[in-house]
């Protein structure tokens, strides 16, 4: 083994050791760990012993150690820190692994043995935890075509490969999109740019070597360019190049693609027996059918759609009163929104932005972390795979819980948005291990590095999840930490948010990036009191893009994903002035993958759940009732996915939640 991947990693707390490996040792080791796979698969599929726990689930549960580390550092690497090596490498090994997982779920003496563990479930006296991984290791089989026979057998294997291939071109192709455009500024076309703009496009610039400053496709460069660019012209041709990511034509184009996947993933559908892929989808998650996630979204459609026409109709009278005719664009809104927010509100954002620092909103994470939960976090100084990155050790009264990993700036060898994904996940068998964890941002460079609100919010979302796999306390790496349902996994990060909005959070950690003051207790009260601002707008984008994402996924698929889109917006009446969210060319938790496919809504299931979370906080003791914490770790972040969603939710508040949190949260009640 002197591939260092497949060696023991003599680091502290056996991080990878990002300094030693060489592109060229990905593909090698990945041979190698899947051989290595495939040789301990074969030997629990051949157990001539009667299948038990311990030799066929548990087994299971041990196999793969070292395909785990080889791709936990691939994958870390490839969607942080992308090349042109590591792309080919994507395109090649997507495929492979797809053959590879769907040669184990195919593996007929493997199924037998899990169906006969399964069969003697009753007689087994299993623990809760141990019942539990039970039925999702069978229901994952059954579930991945594991009990299909002949040329279906044959057809789910074509379907699982072309569809990890599709998802990979999907996703570097839009990455190609986003690192390829950017457009020059000349000194005249800064007009109404505040200097944090103006700085985060010189450093864009640098980046591109441009010569000049540049405004990129990175969210937190384009958003406030649109916010606050007096140049029309020039919104309108940034607008326009961020909303046609994916759907440019050529080699990059996602269109076909996207017709491609939804295609193959209806098909996948009926072979095992289903109407749809969403009924498929669906079956696992709390939200159960397509019908339980339109009744959700649709009520939170119309009071949010009522909200935004009454809106867009005050900015579009603003536009006229600037002698601009015409009907107010989408590349007119955020524009005129941020100068309603100022009248209404007294909120600048150039004002506002230089109390939101990136470390001093890092500091604040954590301290809520230490507050809520013990955590202590500590600076590592270890070798990580971008200078950009930074990690820390994190303690509870002394000993080692896990290792946080934050990279936070945007390149162009990143892809787009924020996630937060385990390295390594904590796990008890076959020993003991601690997670390494990592958190993903794109925020804009700056000396010092200054985030908008929203982008504060993404911090603390993106560190919730992080918190969910950091204090994972159970025996099975297969339900660690965010292995959960996909409309639960959002519920701690989301729930994380609101300690961003605590006024005591704000009054420590919101100071002035120049003078150190806090920020003044006036600016605070119009931060807080402009908390669901332009609410209307961001939950129509958001429901638009979630409802089209469940309209492609119920019956046939669409031969045109593009006019299906058109269509559906269409039908629901979406305001002219305002742009999905996630546009079909570039809708990567659709179509990079599986993962929020047909569940894209679960970011507002979530949402259900975690204002009614955060009020029994209020109801409690306030934001950092220590009770209420403990309940929250014990119940939620502790548990993974060790126990039903909905039994963990109630175990936390006693009951589920309705609607009514959400809608008075985003102040859209009436």
């Amino acid at each position: 083994m002197t591939n260092v991947l497949l060696q023991d990693w003599d680091t502290p707390f056996q991080i990878a050791p990002f300094d030693a490996i060489s592109d060229t040792d990905f593909a090698p080791a990945l041979d190698t760990a899947l051989a290595l796979h495939q040789d301990e698969i074969d030997a629990i599929a051949g157990n001539a012993a009667p299948a038990d726990f311990a030799n066929t689930i548990e087994a299971l549960e041990a196999a793969g150690h070292a395909l785990d580390k080889v791709l936990g550092a691939f994958f870390t690497m490839a969607g942080a820190d992308s090349n042109p090596v590591r792309e080919a490498l994507q395109r090649e090994f997507s495929p492979k692994l797809a053959a590879h997982f769907a040669e184990i779920s195919g593996n007929t003496a493997l199924y037998q043995r899990v169906a006969d563990v399964w069969a003697q479930r009753d007689d087994l006296d299993l623990s809760e935890e141990q019942a539990r991984v039970l039925m999702l290791t069978h229901r994952g089989f059954v579930r991945s075509g594991a009990a299909l026979k002949g040329a279906d057998e044959d057809r789910m294997k074509v379907i699982k490969g072309r569809l990890a291939e599709l998802g990979t071109q999907f996703t570097q192709n839009l990455l190609t999109d986003e690192r390829t455009w950017f457009m020059a500024l000349a000194e005249e076309d800064l007009a109404g740019l505040p200097p944090f703009v103006i700085d985060a496009a010189r450093a864009a610039g640098v980046e591109k070597d441009a010569g000049g400053p540049v405004v990129t496709l990175s969210r937190s460069l384009i958003v406030p360019f649109l916010q606050f660019s007096t140049r029309r012209d020039l919104r309108e041709k940034a607008y326009n190049a961020w909303a046609a990511r994916g759907a440019n034509g050529g080699e990059t184009d996602n269109r076909a693609i996207a017709a491609e996947i939804l295609k193959l993933r209806s098909e996948r559908a009926k072979l095992l027996g289903y109407d749809s892929f969403a009924d498929y989808k669906l079956e696992t998650e709390m939200a159960k059918t397509p019908d339980a996630v339109r009744d959700l979204l649709m009520a939170v459609w119309e009071p949010a759609k009522a909200r935004a026409e009454a809106d867009g109709a005050v900015l579009e009278e603003m536009m006229l009163a600037d002698g601009v005719n015409g009907p107010l664009e989408p590349w007119d809104w955020r524009f005129y929104a941020e100068r309603r927010r100022k009248d209404l509100h007294d909120l600048d954002e150039a004002e506002l932005k230089p109390y939101f620092q990136l470390d001093r909103m890092i500091e604040a994470s954590f301290a809520c972390a230490t507050r809520l939960f013990g955590l202590e976090f500590k600076p590592l100084d270890v070798p990580l795979y971008h200078p950009d990155c930074r990690a820390w050790d994190v303690t509870r009264d002394g000993k080692h819980v896990a290792v946080f990993i934050g990279d936070y700036f945007a390149r162009g060898s990143k892809r787009s948005g924020a996630w937060c994904s385990a390295m390594r996940a904590q796990a008890k068998f076959p020993a003991p291990q601690t997670p390494v964890v990592i958190n993903v941002c794109n925020f804009a460079k700056g000396d010092p590095a200054l985030l908008s609100y929203d982008d504060a919010r993404t911090l603390f979302h993106e560190f919730g999840h992080a918190l969910h796999q950091m204090l994972s306390d159970v025996t099975y790496e297969s339900v660690s930490g965010t292995s959960v349902a996909r409309d639960f996994v959002e519920l701690p990060s989301q729930l994380y948010e609101h300690w961003l909005d605590v006024p005591e959070v704000l009054r420590e950690y919101a100071t002035h990036a120049e003078t150190g003051a806090a920020m003044p207790p006036e600016l605070l009260d119009n931060v807080l009191a402009a908390a669901t601002y332009d609410m209307g707008f961001q939950t129509v984008e958001y429901v638009a893009s979630a409802l089209v994402d469940l309209a492609f996924h119920e019956g046939h698929a669409p031969q045109d994903p593009m006019a299906r889109q058109a269509e559906v917006l269409e039908g629901m009446g979406m305001p002219r002035a305002i742009g999905m969210r996630h546009a079909t060319p570039h809708f990567a938790h659709v179509f990079a993958g599986d993962g929020y496919s047909s569940g894209y809504y679960s970011y507002m299931w979530s949402e259900v759940m975690d204002a009614d979370a955060f009020a029994a906080f209020e109801e409690a003791g306030g934001a950092f009732d220590a009770e209420k914490a403990r309940a929250l770790e014990q119940n939620i972040l502790s548990t993974g996915g060790s126990a039903d969603a909905a039994d963990l939710y109630v175990a936390f508040r006693g009951r589920l939640p309705g609607v009514e949190a959400l809608l008075k949260g985003r102040g859209l009640a009436a």
